[in-house]
């Protein structure tokens, strides 16, 4: 037996068992050994295929999400059915809710809404911890009076829906939370695939899966078109960022897995330190040499004023005079990606560029192979001194009400 299908049958079978008492006669899909027969659930189903942090299970009154990052496990039950009425947890592992969700809450801090819009589900939402979300049309819905400004700090605020969801586990947590981490996966990919972790809160499982599979097969497609461009040599890419003096380079699993999709190769492979403090005149020459290696540079430095952050302050913070060894100002691709900011200080690279990684993907192998006709979304070159866009309610273009479609790009 494989660790997943043992991981599986041990969590039916103690979960279920334990917990949930005379309902383990409904059973358990995903292979479940236990002593009652296995159900045949069919038609609005998800599987998980490539996210390793969540995993779902399927009754035949209800649905169990297993949330790795939290150890939680989230009961689902159908509205219609006489356990919804007579079933409820709310213990240190295991939650109880009534599906579908007649409304929820969102902390909206670093929190991507992006996945509620593609599953439809804006009309639901009723309050938000914050107007800081890089989402034109949960700002109009706010606007228009949809939603809600909620106070976090005031539990009876937060309990009065029939769930939050929040990203951030290290708070106290109500019975209605429920953590919500695409976040912590480490591939673009895994991190799309978690719209499905949404979609069974709603019974939207089959919206969910069309929406996941036409984001990967889009992603996947232009995989094949990074890897196309590649000539005798893949440009050497750079994820770097500038905090109090140091410089660093990034080690993230997701953005290296980004390079690599877009056609590029990650400076990470060849180099055996990774910061370098800008006042040690060693550090600063080494840094200065590694940066005479490099075609495209990203830089990640935080600002609390990204559309004053241009290319006079990275030069400033790499502290270089002369810089005519430096391909990438040479060729002019040095990119940052916060092009699409709310409130100057919300970037939606943690929101809608979580749920559409092919729309990342497409940004960098523009950066890496430039055509000049492809405009890019999340990412700007600061080389050629492009700015940034605001995001406000006025670029919502649609009935908030209407799932928001993905964005799927031509791939030849």
């Amino acid at each position: 037996m494989s660790s997943s299908s043992s991981w599986s049958s041990t969590f039916c079978g103690q979960v279920l068992v334990l917990a949930f008492g005379l309902f383990i006669t409904s059973g358990c899909l995903e292979g479940a050994n236990t002593a009652a027969p296995p159900v045949k659930v069919v038609g609005n189903i998800s599987k998980v295929e490539d996210a390793v942090n969540f995993h779902i299970y399927y009754g035949q009154t209800f649905k169990v999400i297993k949330n790795g990052i939290d150890g939680k496990s989230y009961l689902l039950i159908q509205n219609n059915t006489r356990m919804a009425t007579r079933t409820k947890y709310c213990t240190s592992r295991i939650k109880s809710f009534v599906i579908p969700l007649a409304n929820y809450s969102a902390d909206t801090e670093y929190f991507p809404v992006s996945f509620f819009e593609l599953l439809g589900l804006l009309g639901s939402m009723k309050g938000i911890t914050s107007d800081t979300v890089a989402s034109q049309c949960v700002l109009k819905s706010y606007e228009g009076g949809l939603v809600k400004i909620i106070d976090k700090s005031e539990p009876h605020q937060l309990t009065q829906f029939a769930a939050h969801f929040i990203s951030n586990t290290e708070q106290a947590q109500a019975c209605n939370f429920a953590t919500f981490s695409p976040f912590e996966e480490e591939t673009p990919i895994q991190k799309a695939e978690w719209i499905k972790y949404l979609g069974v809160f709603a019974n939207l499982e089959a919206r969910a899966n069309q929406v996941y599979d036409a984001v990967k097969q889009n992603y996947m497609c232009l995989t094949k078109v990074g890897a196309s461009k590649t000539s005798k040599f893949k440009p050497q890419v750079a994820w770097m960022e500038f905090d109090n003096g140091i410089w660093s380079f990034t080690r993230e699993a997701y953005k290296l897995k980004y390079v690599e999709d877009a056609g590029g190769e990650n400076v990470d492979d060849s180099i055996n330190k990774y910061a370098y403090n800008i006042s040690i005149p060693d550090d600063l020459d080494a840094l200065h040499a590694i940066l005479c290696t490099v075609d495209v540079v990203i830089d990640e430095t935080y600002t609390s004023d990204p559309s004053n952050y241009t290319l006079s302050t990275f030069l400033q913070n790499i502290d270089v005079d002369d810089h005519s060894c430096f391909a990438f100002l040479t060729n002019q691709s040095l990119w940052r990606y916060d092009k699409r900011i709310q409130n100057s200080t919300t970037l939606d690279w943690f929101d809608g560029a979580v749920s559409q990684p092919q729309l990342v993907l497409a940004d960098l192998i523009e950066a890496f192979f430039p055509t000049g006709t492809y405009k890019t979304i999340y990412f700007r070159n600061i080389a050629q001194e492009e700015g940034v866009i605001n995001i406000n309610s006025e670029m919502c273009d649609r009935d908030t009400s209407i799932a928001m479609e993905p964005t799927i790009l031509p791939c030849d």
